[in-house]
């Protein structure tokens, strides 16, 4: 055997067994963006106020790299400005104590963001943002994951990835009630791979999302979109999807059909996808039938992308309602958007200004007690007393376990139940 091609089998093979081996971003990532490390192996930084900036903040916590953002507070950060977050960089929501963390304001810049995990946040712009703004943004960068967060109030769009992107995950979130007279859910068009998993459009006006590029779009639940719900591109540019087991309902200002402005550049892969466009209060959806999604060009198998768990439609539904934003514990925005979703065509509505709704903005965010963390390591005593740690050694929180997860990685792990 060719030395050259025996040296380079064994570096394929290698390579190979690398990517393998890589961890997971946290137990139950998935799609393009599910190896995102974070802040693995760096500092734990203290959220401990509700300012706009200065030492303690959130804005002062996501501008270096290599950090663990640790929340000791809970309750509404109001910003002025616009947060750009710095690569390598772990944003544990659910660390925060009483009802959680929602950032109010000019929106969150994830562009050179590389490697991020940002889990159990809300981030809501509204009038209060710039005009022309998005409530979150991608511009470039790749490996991130977004799990659990929900964003809501763009002025542009609500999350928009536009640019030299690849590999990132959205999962079970929300992404709702962009502002008119701009009311989108979201432009995704991207180099690389973008999934949407198990997540809830709702209130859009239009680009539920718009797809432009590699897009794995399995599980989601879209309700009361206007004029458009999933774009097929509307371009000249090549697109690749898989578009499996969503539910589209319709709502009360619903008056175009899911799926929209396809061309043959758009090449789909689509399969078990619903409609429910009766207004009845029940799901009662059907299939969608090939002709509804346009001329777009046909895929007999889908592409091969990441491996995901799939659901029925119904169970999607099921999920969504019961776990999808920064859900362990649901504000009065989210749950007026689940009561609107559960009245299947019954309520909904698009807004252009946050201040008209029950909640006048982002409602109240109670605080509460963060737990004993005696050496100030991120991790509660309680729960390094349980696992046989010492409570007072604060060089313990980046010890690796077998699976390639650091001390601190469990700890925030084991608060999701």
């Amino acid at each position: 055997m060719n030395v050259r091609v025996l040296i380079a089998g064994i570096l394929l093979t290698f390579l190979d067994l690398s990517v393998l081996a890589q961890p997971l971003a946290f137990p139950g990532a998935e799609g393009f963006g599910r190896h995102a490390s974070g802040g693995r192996g760096g500092e734990v930084y203290f959220v401990t106020n509700l300012k706009d900036s200065g030492p303690g903040s959130f804005r002062d916590a996501v501008s270096q790299s290599h950090r663990t953002v640790i929340f000791r507070v809970g309750g509404v950060i109001k910003i002025k400005s616009r947060i750009v977050v710095a690569p390598n960089i772990t944003i544990a929501g659910q660390t925060a104590p009483g009802e959680g963390i929602t950032i109010y304001g000019n929106g969150l810049s994830y562009s050179k963001a590389n490697n991020t995990i940002t889990r159990y946040i809300r981030i809501r712009m509204g009038k209060v943002g710039d005009k022309g703004k998005d409530a979150m943004a991608i511009a470039s960068g790749h490996d991130m994951i977004f799990d659990h967060i929900s964003v809501s109030w763009g002025r542009d769009g609500t999350f928009d990835i536009n640019g030299e992107v690849r590999n990132v995950t959205i999962q079970n979130s929300i992404i709702s009630q962009g502002l008119q007279n701009h009311s989108t859910g979201g432009l995704i068009q991207s180099e690389g791979g973008i999934s949407i998993l198990r997540c809830l459009y709702i209130d859009n006006h239009t680009r539920n999302p718009k797809v432009k590029g590699i897009n794995q779009y399995v599980n989601n639940v879209i309700y009361n979109w206007v004029v458009a719900g999933y774009i097929l591109g509307d371009s000249g540019r090549h697109s690749e999807a898989n578009v499996r087991n969503n539910y589209f309902i319709a709502g009360p200002e619903t008056k175009s059909a899911p799926f929209n402005r396809a061309n043959k550049n758009f090449h789909l892969y689509a399969s078990k996808n619903w409609y429910d466009d009766n207004r009845n209060g029940r799901l009662d959806g059907a299939i969608i039938d090939q002709t509804v999604y346009g001329p777009v060009s046909w895929m007999r198998k889908p592409f091969n992308f990441p491996t995901v768990t799939v659901r029925s439609t119904q169970e999607a539904y099921n999920w969504v309602v019961e776990h999808v934003g920064s859900s362990l514990h649901r504000d009065e925005v989210d749950q007026f958007l689940i009561n609107e979703l559960t009245s299947l065509g019954e309520k909904g509505k698009t807004i252009s200004n946050e201040a008209g709704l029950p909640t006048a903005g982002p409602g109240d965010i109670s605080g509460g007690t963060p737990p004993k963390d005696a050496d100030r390591d991120g991790m509660s005593d309680k729960w390094e007393l349980a696992k046989g740690l010492d409570p007072n050694n604060k060089m313990d929180y980046n010890e690796v376990n077998k699976e390639g997860y650091t001390n601190l990685e469990r700890y925030l792990n084991a608060l999701i139940k």
